[in-house]
């Protein structure tokens, strides 16, 4: 009984192997995902020596992948990779950049000699661009060779070429009026219209004239500035027959200005009336000298104070102990952030290039007064031309402001 039950298990065992067998042969065979294909190349690389730099820049452009963000092979990002031979070992082709997917230029730059990745000038170099997709990359794309070299002219520098070519002619042909004898007309400066008011009222009250010259050295341009409008004042100073008072906070400055306001006693037909020690060098510290203008101030009550030059912080210490003292006060600067305290605290302010003006005004020479007016002119110039661009591109939308001075536009 027992071996029965043997055969017949064994028996039921064979036939449930075949049916397994014949049914796992009867099923088809499961799909296999298939391989991820690498992305299309970028196509029409096109190698330029980047313009206006120091002759260490390669400009690459490409065309799109045709996989650039459409379907399964799509295109993440492109590397651009340099070498020095079109033969050269994968190992020596060095990557120089990645872009994102949608861009089709790169500007490969490096000046550093000691940097890893510097591209030497006059040297022909290779490229290639290769699309990468999610774990794949397309074939690379190669062009060369191509050199970076300087440039003789950087195009960026076009409107300031033109600007100085257009002050340039305005200046010539403004001296040249001004030279025939023709009469350039200056906007009046109230500041300086009230100087030869200030000098008369300091003689009436037989009190001196302060004047300051900042803190500024001989080569500022403010206190170039002043030193015209100084030899005005001592002209004056000597015609009136009134004292002046020049305290220096700088050696070199105060050796100029003695011999401005000497030479302007001599134009007066008074040079005996000079007297050397007016002129005087304090000390070139900031406060230290503001402090000793001050006393001079308090102690002197001059009737009249002019403060024109380069000025800082002192500005307002000045002033002050200039209304306290009950002097007419005239101020002008460059320094515009010194310009309010001189508004609220003198009666007259030049503000700016006033200053500058003041010596063309002054002294009507030809070659202040021509760059003067063409100055002016070619600020006119500017403000239409900025209105005329910023109307037209309001007008077409176009970017007429900035494109005709751009790079190359390939």
């Amino acid at each position: 009984m027992k071996h029965i039950k043997l055969i017949l298990f064994i028996c039921l065992s064979l036939c449930l192997t075949q049916a397994i067998v014949a049914q796992t042969a009867t099923d088809p065979p499961a799909e296999t995902a298939p391989a991820v294909q690498p992305p299309a190349p970028p196509g029409n690389v096109i190698l330029k020596d980047l313009p206006n730099d120091e002759g260490h820049g390669i400009l690459v452009r490409w065309d799109l992948s045709p996989d650039d963000g459409a379907g399964r092979n799509t295109v993440i990002s492109y590397d651009i990779y340099r070498a020095l031979s079109p033969s050269a070992p994968d190992s020596l082709w060095m990557n120089v950049g990645t872009v994102v997917l949608g861009t089709k230029r790169y500007s490969d730059k490096s000046v550093e000699k000691d940097a890893p990745d510097f591209l030497p000038k006059k040297t022909d170099l290779y490229y290639r661009v290769v699309a990468v997709g999610a774990g794949v990359r397309s074939t690379p794309a190669s062009a060369g060779p191509v050199q970076a070299y300087d440039n003789w002219f950087n195009s960026m520098k076009m409107p300031e070429l033109i600007f100085c070519i257009v002050f340039l002619i305005l200046t010539v042909r403004f001296i040249n009026m001004a030279k025939r004898g023709i009469d350039l007309y200056v906007r009046p400066l109230a500041g300086i219209e009230a100087i030869d008011e200030a000098i008369g009222r300091a003689t009436e009250m037989g009190k001196p004239i302060l004047y300051v010259l900042g803190i500024g050295t001989a080569g500022d341009i403010a206190t170039i500035a002043s030193f015209t409008v100084l030899g005005r004042v001592a002209r004056k100073v000597a015609e009136y027959q009134t004292s002046m008072i020049v305290p220096c906070c700088d050696p070199v400055v105060m050796t100029i200005a003695q011999e401005i306001v000497k030479t302007g006693y001599a134009d007066a037909g008074r040079p005996d009336t000079f007297k050397e020690d007016s002129v005087y060098y304090v000390t070139s510290q900031q406060f230290p000298y503001v402090a000793a203008v001050n006393g001079t101030i308090l102690r002197e009550k001059p009737a009249t104070n002019i403060y024109l030059g380069y000025f800082a912080a002192e500005s307002l210490l000045l002033a002050e102990t200039g209304v306290l003292a009950g002097s007419i006060q005239i101020a002008g600067t460059d320094q515009v952030s010194q310009l309010p305290f001189f508004v609220v605290a003198c009666d007259y302010t030049l503000l700016g290039e006033e200053l500058y003006a003041a010596s063309a005004y002054l002294g009507r020479e030809p070659l202040l007064l021509g760059t003067l007016k063409a100055q002016d002119y070619l600020k006119a110039i500017v403000l239409v031309l900025m209105v005329a661009l910023l109307a037209l591109r309001v007008i077409t939308g176009a970017d007429v402001i900035s494109k005709p001075f751009d790079a190359p536009w390939w």
